[in-house]
């Protein structure tokens, strides 16, 4: 396997999947109660699951996945323009691609399902931007 390849798929993949799945719990009970239960829109609910995870989110993958012990301004602007861009990306591709997929669908239907997609998207795209951009180690900074 490529040497770049393999660095995605090591034990801090598998670390970064459990808080993820942690995060996962306690977002998705927030996101689909605001929008099921509370009637909020779509985009108030996904926005207060990743505002309220991210702080979990950011504590667990610096100390617990990525080890990584110290404090700059650098990696926290960093941590917030990673998740930010993940969730618009994330949200503001899954929305049109499930109202395109399932256009004679309820409309929410097709929001919940917008919703779901939304969160498998903003995994990947905020698992690359935290290994890469925010917590990146010496080495992957090209350091010996």
């Amino acid at each position: 396997m490529n040497m770049k390849l393999r660095a995605l798929f090591d034990k801090t993949l598998l670390k970064f999947i459990a808080v993820g799945a942690v995060n996962t719990l306690v977002g998705s009970a927030i996101m689909f109660g605001l929008y099921n239960a509370a009637g909020m829109s779509y985009w108030f609910s996904s926005a207060c699951n990743y505002v309220f995870t991210s702080i979990l989110s950011f504590f667990l993958n610096k100390y617990f996945t990525f080890g990584v012990r110290l404090w700059s301004a650098r990696m926290i602007l960093a941590f917030i323009l990673t998740i930010g861009a993940s969730y618009l990306i994330a949200y503001g591709a899954a929305r049109p691609l499930v109202n395109l997929l399932l256009a004679e669908s309820p409309q929410n239907l097709r929001e919940n399902l917008a919703l779901l997609v939304g969160m498998c998207f903003f995994t990947g795209i905020n698992y690359l931007g935290q290994r890469f951009f925010v917590f990146r180690t010496g080495q992957e900074r090209g350091a010996n």
